[in-house]
C-alpha cells in the first residue's frame, strides 16, 4: 500500500501544470494521453508518469488479493460474513488491476468497471469485515473497519451524485477510496508487529532448549 502513495507523489510531481487533489481524479495520473477532459469537471490532463501510476494500480490490486487469500486462517472468523468480506475485498483488488490495465482515456468502460469494484465492492467489504474479523482482533479495529466502510460508501454516493461538500471532485473521490487503503495498511502493520512479537518470544525459548 505504501508504494501506491509514493508513486502517487512521484506521478503528480511530474505534471507541468500543478496536479490538484481537489480538482483532479486519481485516475488522471494514469491517463495515457495529454488532453482536455470536459467531464465531469473540465480539466487539462497530462501525466508523464502514467505508465508508472498504472503499474502501481496493478501491483496494489495483486497485493490486495494475495493478502486477502493468505490471511484466511489468521485474520478472519469462519462463516459467511468473513467469506463475503474476503470476496468483496478481493473484488476491490481485481478492480485495481482492471483500472491499471485500462486507463480512463484508453478504455473508459473497463476503467469504470474497475472503479466500481474498488469503491462499491471494496467498501461494502469493509463494512462486512467489521463482523468477519477474528475475535483476537481488537474490538476498536473491528468497529473502526465498519465505520471506515460506511464513511467510504457514503462518500462514493456523494461522488457519483456530484455533491462534493467543498472537497472538490478529487477530494471526495479520495474520501471514497482512501479508507480501504488505510485499513489494509493498518492491518498489514498490525500483522507485522504481531509476527515480530511472536518471533521475539520464540527465540529465547529456542536458546534455552539448545543450552539445556
Amino acid at each position: 500500500m505504501v508504494q501506491f502513495f509514493v508513486i502517487h507523489g512521484i506521478a503528480q510531481s511530474a505534471w507541468a501544470r500543478p496536479y490538484s487533489w481537489a480538482r483532479n481524479n486519481i485516475s488522471d495520473l494514469g491517463n495515457a494521453h495529454c488532453a482536455l477532459q470536459p467531464e465531469p469537471e473540465a480539466r487539462y490532463i497530462c501525466s508523464p508518469e502514467h505508465a508508472l501510476m498504472n503499474a502501481s494500480f496493478v501491483a496494489l490490486g495483486v497485493l490486495l488479493v494475495v493478502g486477502v487469500v493468505l490471511t484466511g486462517g489468521v485474520l478472519w472468523r469462519r462463516g459467511r460474513p468473513a467469506a463475503a468480506a474476503r470476496v468483496l475485498l478481493a473484488g476491490a483488488g481485481v478492480g485495481f488491476v482492471l483500472a491499471g490495465l485500462a486507463p480512463a482515456d484508453v478504455n473508459e468502460n473497463q476503467h469504470v468497471v474497475g472503479a466500481l469494484f474498488i469503491m462499491a465492492a471494496g467498501n461494502l467489504g469493509l463494512v462486512v469485515a467489521g463482523v468477519g474479523l477474528a475475535e483476537h482482533v481488537p474490538l476498536s479495529l473491528r468497529r473502526g473497519t465498519s465505520l471506515l466502510g460506511v464513511t467510504a460508501i457514503t462518500a462514493f454516493g456523494l461522488f457519483l451524485s456530484q455533491h462534493y461538500l467543498g472537497l472538490g471532485m478529487g477530494g471526495m473521490e479520495r474520501v471514497a477510496l482512501f479508507p480501504l487503503l488505510f485499513w489494509a495498511l493498518a492491518v498489514g502493520v498490525r500483522g507485522l508487529v504481531r509476527r515480530a512479537g511472536h518471533m521475539h518470544e520464540v527465540m529465547p525459548s529456542q536458546r534455552l532448549s539448545r543450552t539445556g
